[in-house]
């Protein structure tokens, strides 16, 4: 099971204090000093997201750690030409689809590649062209995974947030449509990551959804690493990931 690191809430508390000063020698954190952190604490790939309003990650942001950074590097983003424009210049390993609301503090819920599905297709087939992977960010409905395989994209990120917050029988509800979801997709050729709201009391659970190769996480690793810093709340998880028997 392969780790994906996202650290886009280090930029999140940069911006707090420096987001009309990111040249100042005194802007910290370190968005680089968090992905090297991330992978001495054993990270198999690094996530950012560059959103639109640009409300953390910065373009800058991206370019330093593909520079800079040994590690694949899966960039999270919305679909339009802007952003489009910029992974085109940017090639990061991976570019997952993701959708966006200016209400959001952060990504909440699936892309729906149903509805968008017209949209999405100029855009999987601009960076598969450039030699970039796609996937897409989506709930875990088969209908999902469908439409993500027309359209073009060969792996799909399933959106484990209703796992994560809910508990007994909602939450079993949630594992079983995760696991048709996972199913689906490997009847198609889909690769299957998961991610959103994981934490590591969460694993055993998720090890009942097979076919699953990387989970992306984020936000518990940032809180946990307030307590003994992000190389150690990356090692901590990657040990607990490898302790899990995965289908």
């Amino acid at each position: 099971m392969l780790l994906g690191v996202n650290i886009d809430h280090v930029a999140t508390l940069r911006q707090a204090r420096y987001a009309t000063m990111l040249d100042s020698p005194n802007a910290e954190p370190s968005v680089l000093e968090a992905a090297r952190a991330a992978m001495r604490g054993g990270a198999d790939s690094i996530t950012i997201h560059v959103r639109a309003d640009m409300r953390h990650m910065q373009p800058g942001d991206a370019f330093a750690v593909r520079k800079e950074i040994p590690l694949p590097l899966n960039l999270e983003m919305g679909a339009t030409p802007s952003m489009l424009a910029m992974a085109l210049e940017l090639k990061p390993d991976y570019v997952c689809l993701v959708p966006e609301t200016r209400e959001e503090i952060t990504t909440e819920g699936g892309l729906d590649v149903v509805a968008h599905f017209d949209e999405l297709v100029p855009v999987v087939k601009a960076l598969s062209e450039a030699g970039v992977q796609v996937s897409m960010f989506i709930d875990p409905e088969v209908e999902q995974v469908e439409a993500s395989h027309r359209v073009g994209a060969p792996m799909v990120e399933l959106h484990t947030g209703c796992f994560a917050n809910h508990a007994g029988e909602e939450r079993a509800a949630e594992v079983a449509r995760l696991r048709a979801a996972a199913v689906r997709a490997h009847e198609l050729g889909v690769e299957v990551h998961a991610g959103h709201g994981i934490q590591i009391p969460a694993l055993p659970e998720l090890t009942g959804v097979p076919y699953v190769t990387e989970l992306n996480i984020g936000h518990t690793l940032i809180a946990r690493a307030l307590s003994i810093g992000l190389a150690a709340a990356v090692r901590e998880m990657r040990e607990a990931i490898d302790s899990q028997a995965w289908s």
